[in-house]
C-alpha cells in the first residue's frame, strides 16, 4: 500500500470511551511509558517537526490522539503511563481510558498492530511487561520499539539489545526493533512493519 505520509493531520482527541470513532480504517497504535519518545517518534515517521507535541511534563497527555495518514490509517497515540497516581485498587497503572482503547472499542477489530516503545537504556518497566503480557493473553499483534538508540555508541546498543533479549524476551519470539528520533534509525524499518500489518 502507497501512503502519502505528507497528507497527515491529527483528526481526532478522544478524552472518554464515548468518542472512540467508529471506523473501518486500519489503526497503528503507540503504547509506552511517559517520555518514552512516542511524540517524537510519530514526528519521524511523519517527516513532520511538531505535528505530535512533544510534552516537557512526563505524564500530562491524557487524551488518545487520532493522526489521520492519507485517508489509509489512524495513528493512535495512547497516554503515557508510569506518572498517573492510581487507586491501590488499581491493577494497572495506565490510565482507563487506555485500558478501554483495548477492551470497548468499537472499531477493534480495525486495530492491527501496537507499537509497544521501550527506552533502550533502561529496558522495559513493569507496566511495559504488563502491557506486553496483556497484548500476548488477548492475541493483540504488537513489536516492541527500542528509542533513543542515538545515546548510545553501536558497539554499546550492541550490547545493550542482547542484554535486553536475554533478560527479558529471549524464547518468546518477540524482537527489538532499535529506533532513533534523530538520526531516523529504524524509520523504514518500522513503516515497513506498519504496512504488512494493515495489508493483513
Amino acid at each position: 500500500m502507497k501512503i502519502n505520509v505528507n497528507n497527515s493531520n491529527l483528526a481526532l482527541t478522544v478524552g472518554t470511551e464515548k468518542q472512540f470513532p467508529r471506523d473501518p480504517r486500519p489503526e497503528v497504535a503507540l503504547s509506552g511509558r511517559s517520555n518514552v519518545g512516542k511524540s517524537s517518534l510519530i514526528n519521524t515517521l511523519l517527516g513532520r517537526k511538531s505535528l505530535a507535541r512533544v510534552s516537557s511534563a512526563p505524564g500530562k497527555t491524557i487524551t488518545i490522539n487520532y493522526y489521520d495518514i492519507d485517508k489509509k490509517l489512524y495513528l493512535v497515540d495512547l497516554p503515557g503511563y508510569g506518572y498517573a497516581k492510581r487507586s491501590q485498587g488499581s491493577k494497572i497503572s495506565w490510565s482507563s481510558l487506555t485500558e478501554n482503547f483495548f477492551v470497548k472499542n468499537p472499531s477493534s477489530d480495525a486495530l492491527k498492530l501496537v507499537i509497544q516503545l521501550i527506552d533502550i537504556r533502561t529496558g522495559p518497566t513493569d507496566d511495559d511487561i504488563l502491557m506486553i503480557n496483556m497484548m500476548i493473553d488477548n492475541g493483540i499483534p504488537f513489536t516492541v520499539v527500542a528509542t533513543k538508540t542515538d545515546k548510545l555508541s553501536k558497539t554499546a546498543l550492541a550490547e545493550r539489545l542482547c542484554e535486553l533479549e536475554d533478560e527479558f524476551f529471549r524464547g518468546t519470539g518477540i524482537t527489538i526493533l532499535p529506533f532513533s528520533s534523530v538520526s531516523r534509525a529504524g524509520k523504514d524499518e518500522l513503516w515497513n512493519l506498519i504496512c504488512e500489518a494493515i495489508a493483513r
